[in-house]
């Protein structure tokens, strides 16, 4: 099942997005954390940067769950510049390692665009490690390439290594 949480909701479940953040980045997802890094660290994210923009109205979070265990999430920035009120970004497309492969990411990124067009967005981007899976889905998903910036981000490893960013695009 997935729903769009408010803030209050994303609050209370703030653990188990702070969990399934953890999960993403030990299997090697690159989501702006580095390991090693304390479950406190993870919940702070959701509570000081995603909960303030959800009670704005300027970013909608879904959640998936599968027999009450959230598995994933997707979300979609709305909150932009006046001169860029036409598009919107995805943020955060996080499904849990164990729950991959099964058309969940797709069904996240459709309930999304299908919001963004709601919402009268013509142009939705986003940015991935370049090579990733995800990139792959998001080319499935209708997302085009624009480019790449190497060197942009640390592998969530903790290495030294900085891993290149795709920015994709995709018009409604």
């Amino acid at each position: 099942m997935i729903r769009a949480l408010t803030a209050a909701e994303a609050e209370r479940h703030a653990p188990a997005l702070g969990a399934l953040l953890r999960a993403c980045v030990e299997d090697g997802a690159s989501f702006g954390f580095v390991m090693p890094f304390a479950q406190a660290e993870a919940e702070a994210f959701w509570t000081q940067s995603v909960l303030p923009a959800l009670g704005r109205d300027d970013r909608v979070l879904w959640a998936a769950f599968e027999d009450d265990a959230l598995v994933g999430t997707v979300q979609l920035v709305l909150g932009m510049m006046p001169n860029q009120s036409h598009r919107a970004e995805v943020s955060k497309m996080l499904v849990h390692p164990r729950a991959r492969r099964q058309g969940l990411g797709r069904t996240l990124m459709a309930t999304l665009l299908d919001r963004a067009a709601s919402e009268g967005r013509q142009l939705v981007t986003l940015d991935t490690r370049s090579g990733d899976a995800a990139q792959a889905l998001y080319a499935a998903c209708g997302f085009e390439m624009a480019g790449e910036i190497p060197g942009f981000a640390l592998a969530p490893e903790g290495t030294d290594r900085r891993d290149p960013t795709t920015y994709m695009y995709r018009r409604l």
